[in-house]
């Protein structure tokens, strides 16, 4: 009995054997040796070499590779690790890393690795049976999916907020008319927000190949991501808010420098406006009809047979003429480049190129050539020093034309046929990449270069913006959602898209107002450009061969709905402005999914509510498709006001709202601080001396940091601005106007305050006269009958008050 039995486990075991040495799956295995340093582990695994490495008390890195780890590098992490006080402990099962606020601990048999809070919460682990494991060259770390848990970020991905149960993939993809559940589309983002158990973190996984993923699709074990080639290199980020996370994240990857503030107004754009006349035409009706702007963009049309470098004279005859008249009328210029050069002799910027040998390669030396816009193009190395220096001298050609802004596209790269060969070459900053490990961070390096190389043709700020992106690209550009349908699903998916943006560290982003492909019903293009007015990017373009896309070509009514919200936007630039300081300081996005300061309320994941968003600290926008005519709002804890009339909401609760199309419907939080002017036509236009304080009483303490420069040099850098905290303390019954720092003065002298939501009990503590008022943020439409009357004005009764706008530290009881 003995023998017969102990065969066949004999022979499992053998067969066991046999089907490990051979599986085409191979883990790291067993941790054989170990280096421990201050806050550094290194070791060696089985099969591979590593290293877990402590950035700051919330950071800690983790390299893994089949072979001994590369030189140091990374186009997206500019943060050094940081001084932190570490415990590193060994024993013969594990390596315990201990900082202030995490413990990461490193299995040995076999190597894996688990992050535990101080009090010994389980934050997030890899699979216990997975691991780490390569597949050829493919490398993905498996982590256990913990119950309940939800799924965020990503960057610019297609679907739900919440990323459970799905799939995919960062391969920077020239997406034309994608659908809303396409994936992947134009950028490259690997860095998601995990949630569970009240608790939440952060990866990013820091490698430029092709990365995948999947947060339970097709199984119920694990989720995991992976890179097809290059080692597992990965950041984890551990914060009790999740605000905090995009912070470390930031700091990690680098934050937006303050833009121009002429970027914030309302961009004209069209594929394309051409000739010269017809720009000036736009331009002079923007004015004529009273609708604020401040950009006119030129797509690819402006050039002499798409030739980069090159303006087509028959069309734009005197370019540096016509963009002074229009900085005349308080009007920017940005103008298309895509990086294919057309392969042309007697054609200089091909030439210089050929002959400064900028272009990536084939392994044969001969330049990679393929079909864009002007026929058969080579393309400059991005990742090389050379050609981004070449580029930065190339660009100054648009500078010495009068034009103040770059839109970078194609930077895929694109090209016909979209099916760039593996086996093309790049720099990669001495490292030589295929095109495998360069393509995701190609775009990226193109904006790059023409950030810098327009800060050194004008030194000021530029407007700079992108089509394709990686991690980090919110230090040089801003960023929008690509060729769009005018379908009112694309509208939405838009939104998320924007959402999904900000909680992946990137703030200065935009979709084509009125979808770029197709044609927008009259309805629908009102309610986008409502929902545009609420973007950190304002900007409405279409196709070609698409009707026009101006205001006034919807009619009467959506020229006046539209003349409203941006009209709005204007009034709102000193609440943005500041907004947009924020997060070039703290990296804090202007457009915030609820999943911020919400995280773990079930009901910001929900279908019906997804899409809300804040647009700073204060407004709650809920964006609707213009069929709808009733729509559910979920309305967070705190108290909140209508935008419109002041009618109170209480948080923690849904309502059904009747929508207009007229209105978008927007919130203010009770205790926001909101920053307002006068209206101008552009930022070229001084507003009035008065700065408005819109005071909404609520129960809580809350600041905003007020801030001002001079909206076009890097001055503010060397202490050329003006700042300054207010603070609403509800406990103390007192707005607090901190001592202003900086050395910039203010545009305005006067401050009003207006209170909204406070009642004749709260005895506003001035010497000036407080004041009942009327505020109206929106003018009424008009009836379109004969009568020619308006509708009622929809506003609110307020108090009010005038004062000085003293540098020093005061406050004003309530």
């Amino acid at each position: 009995m003995y023998k017969l039995s102990i065969v066949p486990f004999l022979l499992l075991a053998v067969v066991s054997n046999i089907f490990a040495q051979q599986s085409p799956v191979l883990s790291a295995g067993n941790v054989t040796s170990t280096n421990i340093e201050t806050q550094k582990v290194t070791f060696k695994t089985t099969n591979a070499f590593g290293e877990v490495q402590v950035y700051s008390p919330n950071i800690v890195r983790v390299r893994l590779d089949k072979k001994q780890l590369a030189k140091d590098f990374s186009y997206a992490v500019v943060m050094q690790p940081q001084k932190t006080t570490v415990k590193i402990s060994q024993s013969d099962s594990e390596i315990v890393l201990l900082t202030d606020s995490l413990k990461a601990v490193i299995s040995k048999k076999p190597f894996a690795v688990a992050f535990y809070t101080l009090d010994g919460k389980l934050i997030n682990q890899d699979e216990k049976g997975l691991q780490n494991s390569w597949v050829a060259d493919e490398v993905t770390a498996y982590k256990q999916m913990q119950a309940g848990e939800r799924f965020v970020g990503l960057g610019e991905k297609n679907g739900n907020l919440d990323r459970k149960g799905n799939g995919y993939t960062n391969w920077n993809y020239d997406a034309f008319g994608y659908s809303t559940g396409q994936d992947p589309l134009y950028s490259s983002i690997p860095f998601y927000i995990g949630i569970h158990h009240n608790l939440n973190y952060g990866i990013f996984l820091d490698n430029t190949y092709q990365t995948d993923f999947n947060f339970g699709a097709s199984n119920n074990r694990f989720s995991s991501f992976s890179a097809q080639g290059g080692e597992l290199n990965y950041y984890f980020i551990y914060h009790t808010q999740l605000s905090d996370i995009v912070k470390s994240y930031t700091a990690l990857t680098g934050r937006m420098k303050m833009p121009p503030l002429w970027s914030l107004g309302y961009q004209q754009n069209r594929y394309s406006y051409y000739p010269e006349t017809e720009v000036m035409r736009i331009a002079q009706t923007l004015r004529e009809k009273k609708i604020p702007a401040d950009g006119i963009t030129l797509d690819i049309h402006y050039m002499d047979q798409y030739k980069l470098f090159t303006w087509d004279k028959q069309r734009f005859g005197d370019p540096l003429a016509m963009n002074k008249k229009l900085k005349e009328m308080g009007f920017k210029t940005t103008v298309i480049v895509d990086p294919g050069i057309k392969v042309e002799e007697g054609y200089a910027a091909y030439e210089d190129g050929v002959k400064k040998n900028i272009f990536v390669k084939y392994p044969d030396s001969t330049n990679f050539t393929a079909q864009v816009w002007p026929g058969w193009c080579h393309f400059p190395d991005f990742t090389s020093p050379l050609g981004r220096n070449w580029w930065h001298e190339k660009i100054k050609f648009f500078a010495n034309t009068g034009v103040d802004g770059i839109w970078n596209d194609m930077n895929e790269i694109a090209s016909w046929g979209q099916k760039m060969p593996s086996n093309i070459l790049f720099n990669y900053d001495g490292a030589l990449a295929s095109h495998k490990q360069a393509h995701n961070v190609y775009g990226m390096q193109m904006a790059r270069s023409s950030f810098e190389g327009m800060v050194q043709a004008t030194n000021k700020r530029p407007f700079n913006l992108t089509r394709a992106g990686y991690a980090g690209l919110q230090r040089y550009t801003a960023i929008w959602t690509g060729d769009n349908r005018s379908e009112e699903d694309h509208m939405m998916a838009g939104v998320r898209l924007l959402n999904s943006l900000g909680l992946s560290g990137v703030a200065f982003t935009g979709m084509d107002i009125g979808g770029f492909t197709g044609n927008p019903s009259v309805s629908l293009y009102a309610r986008w450009i409502q929902i545009g007015a609420f973007n950190p990017y304002f900007r409405n373009h279409t196709a070609v061969n698409t009707k026009s896309s101006e205001p006034w070509a919807y009619g009467e009514e959506v020229t006046e709905i539209s003349r409203n919200f941006i009209n709005l936007r204007y009034k709102l630039l000193p609440y943005l402005y500041s907004t947009f300081n924020e997060a070039a300081t703290t990296g804090m996005p202007v457009v915030r999914s609820l999943a911020f300061t919400n995280t773990h309320e079930p009901r910001v994941y929900d279908g019906k509510f997804q899409n809300q968003f804040m647009f700073g600290q204060s407004f709650l926008v809920a964006p609707f498709e213009s069929t709808k005519e009733y729509g559910a709002v979920f309305f967070p804890k705190g108290n909140w006001y209508n935008l419109y009339n002041n009618e109170p909401l209480q948080g923690d609760t849904e309502k059904i709202l009747r929508l207009s199309l007229q209105q978008l419907p927007v919130f203010v939080k009770g205790s926001s601080i909101v920053p307002m002017q006068s209206l101008i036509q552009s930022t070229a236009e001084k507003p009035s001396d008065t700065l408005v304080l819109h005071i909404y009483k609520g129960s809580e303490n809350n600041s905003f940091v007020y801030y001002e420069d001079d909206g076009e040099s890097y001055n503010y850098e060397k202490g050329d601005f003006y700042k300054r905290q207010i603070t609403y303390d509800a406990k103390q019954r007192k707005i607090v106007f901190d001592k202003v720092e900086g050395n910039f003065k203010s545009k305005f002298s006067q401050l009003k305050l207006v209170f909204h939501g406070f009642g004749d009990q709260d005895k506003i503590q001035t010497s000036s006269k407080v004041q009942n008022d009327f505020v109206s943020f929106i003018a009424p439409i008009s009836r379109f009958d004969p009568q020619g009357n308006a509708n009622p004005t929809i506003g609110c009764n307020v108090k009010s008050v005038t004062i000085s706008n003293d540098k020093n530290q005061f406050e004003i009881k309530y």
